[in-house]
């Protein structure tokens, strides 16, 4: 069955590589970016002009957007306004050699979901392209073995990981609620945190504590925080299914 266009738009298209536009006007940093994604098993592509790089978010499915914040013709702002005024809600990160504060601020405002600053390092695009696929994190989805550590044998683990499930599933449900209610979020990730040793959810993990953290210290959490606790949340969820037994 053909995808919708709204579906190409967000990329949503089942069973494909994970695609991201990456849109630079100099050569060096196109390639090196376009590279090091490819070397992560992305499939990276470049433009050097800002018009066609909004025209092509646009009009095919990428799951991820890196928009350099200066190019000829409009940087990353004027791109991610034609895209968002198409109806596309492709994810998006702007790339810059400098950040200050107003200009993060403002680009978070904009809706960027994360910033990369240049040069930068594998890692640090590892963490950009987690925000899509989350199996790039540094962390596993599962980690098997601290989750027997902690439960004390495989049996125990499946049971827990049973009823963790269930319990990730009723928070995907109630997350729009619940992210308005920083303090009601702040105690849940509490308990979240205290699961995920339990059932060795070492991705979903990582992602809790850092989102924890930001509103522990009363910060408003990033988008690419969020975007990242969110696509661990699912991540996890679909291999606790595959984890657990059907009975």
């Amino acid at each position: 069955m053909p995808l919708s266009i709204e579906n190409q738009r967000q990329g949503l298209a089942p069973d494909t590589q994970t695609r991201v536009l990456v849109a630079d006007d100099d050569p060096a940093s196109l390639l090196f970016l376009t590279e090091a994604l490819r070397a992560l098993g992305l499939d990276a592509v470049g433009c050097t002009d800002s018009a066609n790089a909004a025209e092509r978010a646009i009009a095919e499915p990428f799951q991820l957007l890196m928009l350099d914040c200066r190019m000829p013709g409009g940087g990353a702002e004027s791109i991610l306004h034609r895209v968002r005024d198409a109806g596309c809600n492709t994810l998006a990160v702007a790339t810059s050699a400098e950040f200050d504060e107003p200009t993060r601020q403002r680009l978070y405002a904009c809706g960027f979901q994360d910033l990369l600053l240049k040069p930068c390092q594998q890692a640090d695009l590892r963490r950009i392209a987690s925000l899509v696929d989350p199996t790039l994190a540094a962390q596993d989805v599962l980690d098997d073995t601290q989750a027997i550590a902690s439960s004390g044998d495989a049996q125990v683990m499946q049971a827990l990981r049973g009823l963790m499930r269930e319990e990730l599933l009723q928070l995907e449900r109630e997350w729009d609620g619940m992210a308005q209610n920083p303090a009601r979020l702040r105690e849940r990730l509490h308990r979240l945190l205290a699961s995920c040793g339990f059932c060795g959810t070492a991705l979903l993990a990582a992602r809790t504590a850092l989102l924890q953290q930001q509103l522990v210290g009363g910060q408003v959490p990033t988008p690419g925080s969020i975007a990242g606790f969110r696509s661990a949340l699912r991540a996890t969820i679909d291999a606790l299914q595959d984890s657990v037994p059907v009975r």
